[in-house]
């Protein structure tokens, strides 16, 4: 039998995993981060991106969180997001979409133009791409 942790990935809305996995792979700021059980403590904020779970015997999950905390304990591991979607529920036309939609408004500042919200939608819908493909990827196995 695989050694495992006990994760929670929770949200403004509610929890959306609980379960045991074997490995958690999520999007910090200097990179990705694994996280396996016997993992040292940890806590880290996220960046926008794909949260995958390598459950018992080797299934995949991936989820989508707009942000948030990782915390790492011995016996468990919990990520605090604002948002979070099943990879599989996500829009990819849409968040195509908001790139452009983003990146367009980052090229025609105006007077009244808030430079961190654009950034902010263009670094979510491009993460919410990302997680897309890394399904697609997956599925494509």
């Amino acid at each position: 039998m695989a050694i495992t942790v006990h994760c929670d990935i929770v949200s403004a809305e509610g929890e959306i995993f609980s379960g045991q996995v074997e490995t958690l792979i999520a999007h910090g700021h200097l990179g990705d981060l694994g996280i396996a059980p016997g993992h040292a403590p940890l806590i880290t904020d996220l960046k926008p991106g794909p949260i995958r779970l390598i459950k018992l015997g080797g299934e995949e999950e991936i989820f989508y969180i707009s942000g948030g905390f990782l915390e790492v304990q011995p016996n468990m591991v919990k990520v605090l997001a604002d948002t979070v979607q099943r990879a599989a529920d996500l829009d990819e036309a849409a968040a195509q979409t908001a790139v452009k939609s983003a990146e367009k408004a980052l090229n025609e500042q105006g007077a009244d133009f808030d430079y961190a919200a654009a950034s902010v939608r263009l670094a979510e819908a491009t993460a919410q791409l990302r997680t897309v493909q890394q399904l697609r990827n997956k599925i494509g196995r």
